[in-house]
């Protein structure tokens, strides 16, 4: 009887344990928001106009800055807060699909409106740097959250 109890408790040990489950936990996946064309575009006319009037050169729209301002501005939608986060790997990203000299970022929040968000960074002393740098091309990200705030990823670079 005893040699059947010791048979028993490790063949029972085994089918237990191999019917607990341990899936490692996944990465909570960063939704997509929907972006806000719009104000997008509305704030690239403005940025390029107030370039314009300083004798500097208008942007070029970049899909592939569009792409990694889209990605960062998901990243802060599911922080809840702006940030610049990862700009390095943003950098690193963009200049492995197009080779720039430079790269540079303005992030925002809960502004209403373009010219909102525009006039937020034109009083921000380094936020107006960036939107009057030495860039040739651009790509705006605006999208609102599930509270219906707004996030903005603008990211510059020079080819």
């Amino acid at each position: 009887m005893k040699m059947r109890l010791l048979y028993a408790v490790p063949v029972f040990l085994l089918l237990f344990l191999n019917s607990c489950t341990s899936d490692s936990p996944e990465e909570t996946p960063v939704l997509e928001a929907e972006n806000v064309i719009t104000i997008e575009q509305d704030l690239l006319n403005i940025v390029n106009q107030h370039r314009l009037t300083l004798n500097t050169n208008a942007l070029e729209f970049s899909n592939i800055a569009y792409k990694y301002a889209n990605i960062h501005t998901d990243y802060m939608i599911a922080k809840g807060s702006i940030s610049h986060d990862n700009f390095s790997s943003r950098a690193t990203n963009i200049n492995s699909e197009v080779e720039v000299e430079m790269v540079a970022e303005n992030v925002a929040k809960d502004y209403q409106s373009a010219i909102e968000a525009f006039q937020g960074w034109y009083t921000s002393s380094s936020h107006r740097k960036t939107m009057e740098g030495d860039f040739t091309h651009t790509g705006i990200s605006v999208k609102k959250d599930n509270s219906g705030n707004f996030y903005f990823t603008q990211l510059f670079y020079k080819q």
